[in-house]
């Protein structure tokens, strides 16, 4: 971890700030600049034309019922791309670009899950369409982590359906005054 931290914040600025210098000797200062800004414009361009390509494949995804995974990963490594193009430099512009192609974005997404699934175990639950009740009636389709379990008193209440039951639920109006005895806590 520290050897990651050493070469994100030490070796990176310094390869860039180098790389910058070496630019600036054989170019100029002025055109060095105009370089980096132009390609960072450049960048973010490009960065938002396929990020609204990214967003309609996930919509198209979620509208027929799948899990929008591919969507969520090239999202992530185009903020990833996003993050590159916007940091000043040379190093730095060329990953960013490079995360921009498609094809070595799924390769690099595909390497970091192969890296992932032999690092350990890890699980992944989802709800069926409809949400987490499944719909009318269907309880979750997965066991789900156990929670704190709460205990308590209850009693069904029902009402009679007799004449005298309509005056009962008139005086039992809430604040509202409506009359028509609805609660959140009745059925």
């Amino acid at each position: 971890m520290r050897f990651i931290l050493f070469f994100v914040f030490v070796a990176v600025p310094l390869t860039e700030l180098a790389l910058l210098i070496k630019l600036g000797e054989i170019v100029g200062v002025i055109p060095t600049v105009l370089i980096v800004i132009t390609t960072a414009m450049l960048g973010v361009t490009l960065l938002r034309l396929q990020g609204l390509t990214v967003l309609a494949n996930a919509r198209a995804a979620t509208d027929a019922g799948r899990v929008p995974v591919d969507s969520v990963v090239d999202g992530v490594l185009l903020l990833l791309a996003g993050a590159f193009l916007l940091t000043p430099g040379l190093l730095t512009d060329s990953v960013g670009f490079l995360l921009l192609i498609p094809n070595l974005r799924r390769a690099i997404a595909h390497w970091a899950f192969e890296k992932l699934k032999h690092m350990g175990t890890f699980d992944v639950f989802t709800f069926p369409p409809g949400g987490p009740g499944g719909g009318p009636g269907r309880g979750p389709q997965h066991p789900g982590p156990a929670g704190p379990t709460i205990e308590g008193e209850f009693s069904n209440i029902e009402e009679p359906d007799e004449p005298a039951a309509k005056s009962e639920k008139a005086s039992s109006a809430g604040p509202s005054g409506d009359g028509d005895g609805k609660s959140p806590w009745r059925r």
